[in-house]
C-alpha cells in the first residue's frame, strides 16, 4: 500500500507540473512549432518499472517512413548523452551496457505515445532521460527533458486511494489537454493559411488593375 501511494503521489505532482508546461509551451511557441510533452522530474523506487512518459502533438500525421524518434540518457554530471532506443521505420533499442534488455518501449505511435518502460530500475539508472522527435513537414525537431531520481526507500504511508483517484483524474485531464491543443493548433493554423491566401488573391488583383 504505501508503494501505490508513494507512486499516486508522485503521479500527481508530475501531472500537474506537465500541464502547467504544456500550457506554458502551447501559449509561447508558434502556431506551427511541434510541442513534446514530458514531465520534468520522475521519481522512482530502486527494483520496481517504472514508466517515462513522452508524447508530441502535431497536426501532421506520423507518417511512419519519415518520423524519427530517439531517446537518451546523460549522467547529471556529465554532457555526453548516450543514445538506447530509436526508431527509424521501427522501434529499435541500442545495445547498452547500462541498460542491458531493461528498457522496453509502452507507447503507442498511432496515439503520438513515445513512452519507455524501464524495467528492475537501478541506482545507476538515476540521471537525464532526453526525447528527441522529428515528424516531418514540421521543420523543427521537438526535444523533452526529464530529470530521474531513484529513492532507495518509501516515504510515510498515506491514504493510498485518495492518491489513486488522483491520478486517474489527473490523467483524464492531461488527455484532454493535449487534445484541446492539437485542435487549437490546428484551427490556428488553417486560419493563417487562409489569411495568408486573402492576402495573395489582393496582391494578384492589385497586379492586373495597374
Amino acid at each position: 500500500m504505501p508503494m501505490l501511494l508513494h507512486f499516486g503521489r508522485t503521479q500527481w505532482a508530475s501531472a500537474l507540473k506537465l500541464s502547467c508546461v504544456a500550457l506554458m509551451i502551447f501559449l509561447a511557441c508558434p502556431v506551427n512549432s511541434m510541442d513534446v510533452l514530458v514531465p520534468p522530474q520522475i521519481y522512482a523506487l530502486n527494483g520496481t518499472d517504472v514508466r517515462i512518459p513522452c508524447a508530441f502533438t502535431s497536426c501532421y500525421k506520423l507518417d511512419p517512413i519519415k518520423f524519427a524518434m530517439n531517446w537518451t540518457y546523460q549522467e547529471t554530471s556529465n554532457s555526453t548523452e548516450e543514445m538506447f532506443m530509436t526508431y527509424k521505420n521501427k522501434i529499435t533499442p541500442l545495445k547498452s551496457s547500462r541498460f542491458g534488455d531493461r528498457v522496453i518501449f509502452s507507447g503507442n505511435l498511432d496515439k503520438n505515445d513515445l513512452t519507455i518502460t524501464i524495467l528492475d530500475v537501478q541506482l545507476m539508472d538515476e540521471g537525464i532521460y532526453h526525447c528527441y522527435v522529428r515528424n516531418p513537414p514540421d521543420r523543427i525537431q521537438g526535444h523533452g527533458t526529464i530529470q530521474f531520481i531513484v529513492l532507495t526507500e518509501l516515504p510515510p504511508p498515506r491514504d493510498s486511494t485518495i492518491a489513486v483517484a488522483i491520478g486517474a483524474s489527473v490523467g483524464g485531464i492531461l488527455a484532454l489537454l493535449i487534445l484541446s491543443m492539437v485542435v487549437v493548433k490546428c484551427i490556428r493554423r488553417h486560419k493563417n493559411q487562409e489569411l495568408i491566401s486573402d492576402e495573395q488573391k489582393m496582391e494578384e488583383e492589385e497586379q492586373r488593375s495597374k
